[in-house]
């Protein structure tokens, strides 16, 4: 973390990661292999997946230093460094643009579970938490790279907590959303990619609309985007899509809903008037995208369940645990005080409590380290979001996360979805990997396979590649990803990590 967790916007950043699982916890790790970065070397047999969405083709590919120095029908030089690709996919590194792990990095720069699924750029600070100050953070990863290139935003929780405190249960006032204001300025200044908010918690709850219209637009002014978790994706997610929207349309800046769903009973089977409502601003001129991870389950804290905030009236969590379909679609991923619990569900718990699930969720909402995944999502409504040119595919994630798109998310698509189930083409599928996230950041050198780019590449098995991450396993790494490089480096190897740390800190545009 940017200081010491004596600081307190820090710690309450800690606390959030905490509450979502995404802990920097020990990762199990594949033992490393020395690194090996030849002066160049030729990819052969491939078939490539360009990022651009059009149809694979068969062509080699070469890599000098950092760099894909061509792309075609290439004769090895003698003494060049050759690897058969017979049979595989050779694409673009895929670009994360929703990752937790801002502080996982530090702790663990091999990134294991994020290179092992083919992630090769992962954008941090999601959420409306972000490391603060962003300089500061950028800095230690420089000084200290990672295994993969990393982003960040600047988070509109973090930088509301610098500003008004612990008092932040109320509207901000002018004076306060402008001073939040030159913080995102500064932040942009350092280094952030753009303005991430998460509405639906705790601290930016209380902002109102033009105090996040006032933020994203100074982000906007310096080229960045606007990503939100809305303010409630439940009963009232088409209210806060529409938000989203206009604080896109008012603030003149790209916005994102970040992970879109229809997390309650009540909105199932509404995705199509979500799309049409994107797609009803995007033609009005609003820069709207989206982006979604592979999964019929979102993780948060328990109290996301219960919107007006009474967190202890029965009536209310009853109304908020039928909404998700009952204690039994609450599985638990932290419990501070039980630890014995993490993996059950919540009906389960209180039976084992010998109380009702209604007294389960009060102590389990009132422990500071509790965390949640909602089963609670349907499988019609996350195709027809995969099916829009205008989603992308995102992890929400991380390095120790708890959550099986943690380590499963990229494969996941490739394999089930595509092979299997063909919910998109193959092409479509690293589109939305690759050159769409690199399009959205204004990452202009990376994101295709073709000359002058950087050389963020991943070979892949399209028969076997899959995830292997479960509920129940959520850090199981991946198969079929066969080799990955980073920056000309390569970084896995198909069974492990290298010693290669060639990540860098991208630049906006």
């Amino acid at each position: 973390m940017p200081r010491p967790l004596s600081n307190p916007p820090v710690r309450r950043v800690a606390s959030l990661l905490l509450a979502l699982g995404l802990t920097a916890m020990a990762f199990q790790q594949p033992p490393r292999q020395p690194a090996s970065q030849p002066a160049s070397f030729v990819i052969t047999g491939a078939e490539i997946a360009d990022g651009t969405g059009a149809p694979l083709r068969r062509a080699s590919v070469r890599v000098q230093g950092d760099v894909i120095a061509a792309v075609g029908d290439i004769t090895p030089r003698p003494g060049e460094t050759v690897i058969d690709g017979t049979g595989m996919v050779l694409a673009p590194g895929f670009i994360d643009t929703h990752n937790h792990s801002s502080s996982g990095i530090e702790v663990e720069p091999a990134a294991v579970s994020q290179v092992s699924q083919g992630i090769t750029t992962m954008a941090v600070g999601p959420d409306g938490s972000s490391p603060w100050p962003v300089g500061e953070y950028l800095q230690r990863l420089r000084t200290k790279p990672p295994t993969v290139n990393v982003v960040t935003f600047a988070g509109h929780a973090t930088i509301r907590r610098e500003v008004i405190g612990y008092d932040y249960k109320r509207q901000a006032t002018p004076a306060e959303v402008a001073r939040m204001a030159a913080l995102v300025t500064q932040a942009m200044n350092e280094g952030a990619f753009g303005l991430s908010s998460g509405l639906e918690y705790e601290v930016g709850s209380y902002s109102a609309t033009d105090e996040v219209v006032t933020m994203a637009r100074a982000a906007g002014a310096k080229g960045g985007i606007y990503i939100s978790h809305i303010r409630d994706e439940a009963d009232l997610a088409m209210d806060a899509m529409r938000e989203a929207i206009t604080i896109g349309e008012q603030g003149k800046v790209p916005v994102q809903i970040t992970h879109i769903k229809l997390g309650t009973v009540g909105v199932w089977g509404q995705a199509n008037d979500a799309v049409a409502m994107v797609e009803a601003a995007r033609k009005r001129g609003v820069d709207v995208t989206a982006d979604a991870y592979p999964y019929l389950a979102w993780q948060s804290t328990p109290r996301v369940l219960i919107p007006n905030k009474r967190y202890t009236d029965s009536a209310s969590v009853r109304r908020g645990l039928d909404d998700i379909g009952g204690a039994k679609n609450v599985q638990i991923t932290r419990w501070g005080a039980h630890p014995e619990f993490v993996g059950k569900r919540l009906d389960e718990a209180a039976r084992l409590l010998g109380v009702s699930d209604i007294d389960a969720y009060i102590q389990f909402q009132g422990d500071e380290e509790s965390g949640m995944i909602g089963h609670a999502m349907t499988e019609a409504d996350l195709r027809t979001f995969y099916k829009q040119p205008w989603v992308m595919v995102a992890s929400d994630g991380g390095i120790a996360n708890n959550h099986p798109r943690g380590a499963g998310t990229f494969p996941r698509v490739l394999g089930p979805l595509v092979r299997e189930q063909q919910w998109m083409t193959l092409a479509e599928a690293i589109h939305k990997m690759s050159g769409m996230p690199a399009a959205r950041l204004g990452l202009r050198d990376r994101g295709t396979v073709k000359p002058g780019m950087k050389a963020d590449l991943v070979l892949f098995d399209p028969a076997t590649v899959t995830d292997r991450a479960t509920f129940e396993r959520p850090r199981a790494l991946s198969t079929g990803i066969q080799r990955v490089w980073v920056n000309g480096a390569l970084v896995w190897n198909g069974t492990a990590v290298t010693d290669a740390r060639p990540g860098r800190v991208l630049a906006r545009p």
